[in-house]
This record gives structure tokens, C-alpha cells and sequence, in this order.
């Protein structure tokens, strides 16, 4: 048994919002909840909750494909001899530092924040917030050099105090890329090594997060379930090669004030439609 076309329909609309905003920091998981306030799946809460973290494992392999190079820290130079490259290996170890803060935060209030703060309200209120932290740090960063140019210049110091910026990423609207990037800017690291020390991060957060969403949920998927899981997965993946491809393209050249006025437009839009409704 499969989902019926219009569910199919919505599987994909829900993975092309998830590759888009993934990696963009406006907000993958508020754009999802704010999504389905308007086109709900035919599915339990219980399956969705499961969905809309799930789902970004999509969009995390999609980064690990385009960053294998950097993210692998083994190099093969022929087939017996593998070469350690002790810089990747140290950006492993910072990321594990920088993800010890989040993983206790999420372990000891997840079921908290899923039961209370998943509204439309809080969303907007966290789209609006980090939108205008996003205006005022680019406006900032204007007079500053960074410190930090380079993925591989990131210390553990360093990796912490991002690690510690992600943990306000567990509000719905926050963003977890969203969170970490303004923390990077703020303590001097440059756009892309901020953009690539997030991509690295996502990695163990989603693949964390989604064991224990899928934990939760248990593995006894019903057919159309699983084929809306995959659907998802699989269409977030191929838009996410896309946007990654754009995302550090354009940061090359611009500043991030563009998705902060998005993020403050989309919150105030939110705000009102949901005051007046």
C-alpha cells in the first residue's frame, strides 16, 4: 500500500522546504511546523514529530556527499596504504566539543520543548529575534576582520563557545545552522569557515537527533509511512545539493542581513495572520 497521490504531493512539498532551509539559516524545523499548519499530512502527531527531524537526514547526506573530501579523514594513495589526515581528525574532535553542549540540553528538555513551545507563536517570535541578531552582527562585522578564516584555524576554545550558541537552536525557529553561524560571527570566525564548521556539526547533531526521534517512535513503520519517510528524505537530499551549492557561492560575495530581513518579515507575517485568525 502507498500514500494516495496528494499525500505524495505533500511528502515532496515538505522535503523541498527542508533542503531549502536546512542549510539556510532561517529555520528548517519552524518552516516544517509552520508548513503543516497549513498542509497536514494524513499521519499520526506521533509520526510526524518523528518526520520533520527525520526528514533532514536528507539533507545531511547531501553535505556529507558535497564535503566528502574535507569531512573523510582517511586519504587512500593506493589500496593498502591509507594516509591519516590529522587536520580532518581535529575537526572531528572539535566538533564532538562543540556538540556536548547541545547533546545535554536536548537530552534533558526535548520532551518539554516539543510539548510547550512548538506554536506558531514561539516560531515567530525566534524568527523575528535571531533575524534582527542577524542585521545588527553583519552591521557589526563591517569594522572587523575576522580572526578566524579558516575551518582548520577553529580551536576547541573556539568550537565550545559555537557549541554552546547551538544550544539555543533547540527553540522551533531559532536554526540550528542560524544559531551557530551568528555565534561564529560574533567571536570573529569568517563566513565560510563559519558555514563549514555547521555543516561538519550537523552531521552527528542530525544523525543524534533523528536516532532518537526513530527510538521514540519505534521501527514498526506501516508501508505508506515508510514510503513518505523516504519520499522526504530523498527529495530534501537532491535539493540540498542544490542549496549548499548556492549557500557557499553567495557567501563568498555577501553578508547574511538578507536572510535576517526574511526571517523578520516571514515572523511578522506569522504573527498577524495567526493574531487575526
Amino acid at each position: 500500500m502507498i500514500p494516495d497521490f496528494i499525500e505524495i504531493l505533500k511528502t515532496i512539498f515538505l522535503g523541498i522546504v527542508e533542503g531549502i532551509t536546512e542549510w539556510l539559516p532561517i529555520s528548517s524545523t519552524g518552516h516544517m511546523l509552520l508548513v503543516d499548519e497549513f498542509l497536514q499530512l494524513n499521519a499520526s502527531d506521533s509520526f510526524k514529530e518523528m518526520f520533520f527531524i527525520v526528514i533532514q537526514l536528507g539533507a545531511i547526506l547531501a553535505v556529507v556527499v558535497l564535503f566528502w573530501g574535507k569531512m573523510f579523514p582517511f586519504q587512500f594513495r593506493d589500496k593498502t596504504k591509507p594516509v591519516i589526515k590529522k587536520e580532518t581528525f581535529s575537526i572531528w574532535f572539535k566538533v564532538v566539543v562543540a556538540c556536548i553542549p547541545g547533546a545535554v540540553v536536548t537530552l534533558l528538555f526535548d520532551d518539554y520543548i516539543e510539548a510547550h513551545l512548538h506554536t506558531p507563536a514561539v516560531i515567530a517570535v525566534a524568527l523575528i529575534f535571531y533575524g534582527i541578531a542577524f542585521i545588527l552582527v553583519e552591521n557589526w562585522n563591517k569594522k572587523r576582520i575576522p580572526k578566524v578564516k579558516d575551518i582548520s584555524e577553529i580551536s576547541y576554545t573556539t568550537a565550545l563557545v559555537i557549541g554552546l550558541f547551538q544550544v539555543l537552536s533547540i527553540i522551533p525557529g531559532t536554526s540550528r545552522s542560524g544559531a551557530t553561524i551568528i555565534g561564529a560571527l560574533i567571536i570573529g570566525v569568517s563566513r565560510v569557515a563559519a558555514a563549514e564548521f555547521t555543516f561538519f556539526l550537523a552531521v552527528p547533531v542530525m544523525f543524534g537527533l533523528s536516532a532518537i526521534k526513530l527510538f521514540k517512535f519505534g521501527l514498526a513503520f506501516a508501508a505508506p509511512e515508510l514510503i513518505t519517510l523516504l519520499i522526504g528524505m530523498a527529495v530534501a537530499f537532491i535539493v540540498s545539493l542544490l542549496v549548499i551549492k548556492f549557500l557557499m557561492g553567495y557567501i563568498k560575495k555577501h553578508d547574511f542581513k538578507v536572510f535576517g530581513w526574511y526571517r523578520v518579515l516571514l515572523g511578522i507575517i506569522v504573527l498577524l495572520y495567526f493574531a487575526f485568525v
